[in-house]
């Protein structure tokens, strides 16, 4: 028996990248799970591999950014699997600009998928999770909602995802319903594969490497487990020590 077993997962962007690798890990861990996303393609092949190996697995379309497609998909997860016990908000954009190069419909675009997508996810499934008798939330957050960024309107939107992760906490708490948020430093993924900044970040952690998105999977698994039911409304930094300080390549360990 895992520490997800009978538990029902919806995961946004779960086609690919970390909420692919959070639905693997929590259908080893006995959860079912909704993979939610655009991709349909690939959303139904993984839900399809998943139960291929046994598991139990449903793809959904959900474009994050319409409340309607989360509360469609919402009640054919719960159709299906008769409850909801967790939500990952995982799906997300970014936008490489500038302040003064963000184009408006780019800064929409980038809010309604990252803080809409969000707050959609929240008011669709934990009425679900209320009748279910609680749950627990991860928000996929960034260390780029620590500080200024020059991806303008992705750090901004990732320092709401932080805000939005406490408020949910305070206000779903009388419902058993725990919100935390991860905020992972760098992880090599599709979306980020031959951007220039990976090597010199990676060289400035700390660990000496990038993350990958089997980290991200296992944080979020202690999140939605049992082992975490006394914590709720927090950040959880990922980063391989990255913002732990100032990185002295000089001065090694001895």
């Amino acid at each position: 028996m895992g520490s997800l077993a009978g538990r029902v997962a919806f995961i946004s962007g779960g086609a690919r990248g970390m909420g692919a690798a959070e639905a693997k890990l929590f259908v080893r861990e006995g959860a079912s799970v909704a993979i939610a996303d655009i991709l349909d393609d690939r959303g139904r092949a993984l839900a399809a591999e998943i139960e291929q190996g046994g598991g139990k697995a449903m793809y959904v379309h959900v474009d994050v950014s319409l409340e309607a497609d989360w509360i469609k998909a919402a009640a054919a997860v719960r159709e299906r699997f008769g409850r909801i016990d967790i939500l990952v908000n995982n799906a997300g954009i970014n936008d490489r600009q500038t302040i003064m190069g963000t184009s408006p419909e780019s800064w929409r675009k980038v809010m309604a998928v990252n803080v809409d997508g969000t707050l959609f996810g929240l008011r669709a499934i934990a009425p679900i999770m209320r009748d279910g008798g609680g749950g627990a939330v991860v928000n996929i957050a960034s260390t780029a909602g620590y500080s200024g960024n020059s991806f303008a309107a992705y750090a901004t939107s990732k320092w709401a995802v932080r805000g939005l992760t406490k408020c949910a906490a305070l206000e779903f708490a009388p419902w058993r319903i725990r919100v935390n948020a991860i905020c992972p430093g760098l992880v090599l993924s599709e979306l980020n594969t031959g951007q220039p900044y990976i090597e010199p970040m990676a060289k400035a952690t700390p660990l000496g490497r990038a993350g990958d998105v089997e980290d991200i999977a296992k944080l979020a698994l202690f999140l939605v487990s049992d082992a975490s039911d006394y914590i709720t409304g927090q950040d959880h930094i990922i980063d391989g020590g990255f913002t732990a300080g100032l990185v002295l390549p000089s001065a090694p360990a001895k």
